[in-house]
């Protein structure tokens, strides 16, 4: 017997416990392959012969003042092709997201997403045959909305 799928919009709140966040928006996005959070003062190094890399988060938009410094282990580099062509390389990290009641692990590509509409990217490999998406609607996960009251609605 098949899971019944929830259904999450096309923007959602989500958690990343692991990298202190406890809510952050991300648009959901079928036709990338990968996520992407939005990073900046990308560092990497070693601890006891692991790759990490360490990061700056601004997890709300337009609020600067909230930065969350955190590190994850550095699975690789990998080539990414932005929605206008351009390729750039970027580290990828492998960390939990939260969504409704469920945790499981995704891949992360970093990049300064201070340009785009929201701070983090869902693509379709983090939601397959876990999600179906309406696309008509928005923070079907009203539990993870936080108290920041300049994280808007947009």
């Amino acid at each position: 017997m098949k899971k019944k799928r929830k259904v999450i919009g096309w923007r959602e709140w989500v958690g990343l416990p692991e990298l202190g966040i406890d809510a952050i928006k991300a648009k959901i996005d079928t036709g990338a392959t990968t996520s992407s959070l939005h990073a900046l003062d990308i560092e990497t190094f070693q601890r006891d012969g692991q790759d990490f890399a360490r990061f700056q988060i601004h997890p709300f938009q337009k609020n600067t003042k909230i930065t969350i410094q955190t590190e994850a282990p550095l699975i690789e580099y990998r080539t990414v092709r932005s929605s206008n062509g351009q390729e750039s390389s970027r580290p990828v990290i492998l960390t939990k997201i939260v969504l409704f009641d469920e945790i499981w692990p995704i891949e992360l590509t970093l990049a300064n997403r201070d340009q785009m509409g929201l701070r983090m990217l869902l693509g379709r490999r983090a939601i397959r045959k876990r999600f179906l998406v309406d696309p008509g609607s928005s923070y079907r996960d009203s539990a993870r909305v936080p108290n920041d009251p300049q994280s808007g609605s947009d």
